[in-house]
């Protein structure tokens, strides 16, 4: 593979991985920290490595130009990228391989190939960055299907149309973030919804997956940027009448805003756009207490001030990402703005800082003119922290750690008894199955009525065991954020890992609604079985 060509077992592209030497000295420390023996490393596969199970089907003739069975692009597709997909990447387990890759260069030949799919009963995994912490791309299927199909969107990328006048452009799904920024840039306009997946996910994925950006309020999920969808069903294409709003009926754009893939195949979009900012204030405040930290971003969310950094982390969180000494959580407090400076806000956010015993250092949130502004110091390091993050964690996962991650969402006034609840059952599991471990939390995005808790774990893995006792961990995370109260997932979707789980959350009605348009829109039962709902 060349350097720049992505992995196709774990995040990103070859030349951005951390190194043996880098991977070496972070084993050690990490052996310190948690007062363990230094695991012994794994190696990554190339594709020379990987037993394929032989394909199923081939497609037709008709359709073999849009279509690969190679090696990479089979192996590339089998996977998500949560922990549990690059363990069993470094195991060289890909049986669950679809059968054919498709790259569909329009609608036309999308149609043409589901239909083939509905005929030979053939599943299909709509496929955009492939960036999945869930199993949402996996062709983990019954053999009731004579094969599995990965179908990949990547080649409609483009923005077709601008309305400059509106602020909305309509955007083929299979684009991902910075082509599709590229795209705006000369206009003045941006989507402004930034994952941490941003280079590797696509505008369909984040619609089907309901995904939370980077911004930590008011406009936090891509549902607030979706004007109208066109989406290819086995029932014909749905294209929603573009608006600013409706009140008629129930919106057909939220039957399939999160839907996964398993209703159809989302192939436009009409997204509402902002102007590119070019004023931004950034202050890193400090608090000895997190849960007065917390108050002060309750105390900001229901100000209304609407900043679009509020990044709260515990001081554990807060050193591991290099924000932080570990004595002191830290709160990330951003405005931004295209229009007028944001010093009034960001006044006001400080104040109520300081009013609640935190500690704001001299000349914090100064606005700065220009596209990097107020990114130095712990605001900056937390940034980079977060973008590199993905490969960090490959590179624990190779150095034999456990590291991943579970979030939520809950209401304020249950937010103490939760954050105790779910971090002492957690802590327990990991004394239990690992002999010991760490738990972390900070927020991703706050609400005026809560925020959305993400808790980072890490800890040492027996060898051979990583999946199993990771397993373990998720599912007991898991039976402790829905016994508090929470979601079973904030922004990461259901796919098939969070399905025990959400089929518990669903209230059984919406469950019989769910199924019926799922019988409407899929009545052979071959877009993403398994997800949300079995067919």
């Amino acid at each position: 593979m060349s350097a720049k060509q992505r992995s196709f077992w774990g995040w990103g592209t070859d030349d951005q991985a951390l190194s043996a030497e880098h991977r070496s000295n972070i084993a050690m420390l990490l052996a310190a920290r948690l007062q363990c023996e230094l695991p012994e490393p794994l190696t990554a596969p190339t594709v020379g490595d990987v037993d394929l199970p032989r394909p199923r089907l081939v497609p037709p003739d008709s359709l073999a130009d849009i279509c690969s069975t190679t090696a990479y692009d089979r192996a590339g597709h089998t996977y998500g990228k949560a922990f549990r997909d690059v363990v069993r990447a470094l195991r060289r387990d890909f049986r669950v391989a679809p059968d054919f890759v498709a790259f569909p260069r329009t609608e036309q030949e999308l149609v043409r190939l589901l239909d083939w799919c509905q005929d030979e009963r053939v599943a299909v995994m709509p496929y955009g960055g492939g960036s999945s912490v869930v199993g949402g791309v996996e062709a983990r299927v019954t053999d009731a299907y004579r094969g599995a199909a990965s179908i990949d969107l990547a080649r409609l990328d483009r923005v077709l149309e601008i309305d400059r006048t509106s602020r909305a452009a309509r955007i083929q799904a299979g684009v991902y973030g910075p082509a599709l920024e590229d795209q705006l840039r000369p206009h003045g306009l941006t989507l402004r919804h930034f994952p941490q997946s941003f280079e590797f996910s696509s505008l369909g994925g984040w619609i089907a997956t309901r995904s939370g950006g980077h911004y930590a309020t008011l406009y936090t999920h891509i549902d607030d940027f979706v004007e109208s969808l066109r989406v290819v069903t086995s029932a014909g294409v749905c294209e929603t009448r573009r608006l600013p709003g409706s009140g008629a009926g129930p919106s057909p754009d939220r039957l399939f805003i999160g839907s996964e893939g398993v209703l159809g195949i989302i192939t436009e979009a009409w997204m509402r756009l902002q102007d590119r900012p070019t004023l931004r204030a950034t202050a890193s405040t400090t608090f000895t207490n997190f849960f007065r930290a917390a108050e002060a971003v309750r105390a900001i969310a229901q100000a209304g001030l609407y900043p679009a950094n509020l990044r709260l982390l515990d001081a554990p969180e807060a050193f591991t990402n290099g924000a932080g000494d570990g004595s002191h959580a830290v709160l990330i407090v951003g405005f931004e703005s295209a229009d007028h400076a944001p010093d009034a806000r960001m006044a006001r956010a400080l104040e109520l800082v300081r009013d609640h015993g935190g500690h704001v250092p001299d000349g914090a949130g100064a606005t700065r003119k220009d596209a990097a502004g107020g990114r130095e110091g712990a605001a900056g390091a937390w940034r980079d922290a977060f973008l590199r993050a993905p490969y960090m964690r490959d590179a624990l996962v190779l150095s034999g750690f456990i590291t991943d991650t579970f979030e939520t969402a809950i209401t304020w006034d249950r937010f103490s008894s939760f954050h105790a609840e779910v971090t002492s059952r957690v802590e327990a599991a990991l004394t239990r199955i690992c002999s010991g471990g760490t738990v972390t939390c900070r927020f991703t995005h706050v609400y005026p009525d809560g925020p959305a808790p993400y808790f980072t774990v890490l800890a040492p893995a027996k060898r051979g065991s990583q999946l199993e006792q990771w397993d373990e961990i998720k599912a007991v995370a898991s039976d402790a954020v829905l016994a508090a109260g929470g979601t079973i997932t904030h922004h990461h979707s259901v796919g098939r890992d969070h399905r025990p789980w959400y089929d518990k959350q669903r209230p059984e009605p919406y469950a019989l609604a769910l199924r019926a348009a799922k019988r409407a829109l899929d009545p052979a039962g071959i877009m993403n079985p398994g997800v949300l709902i079995d067919p």
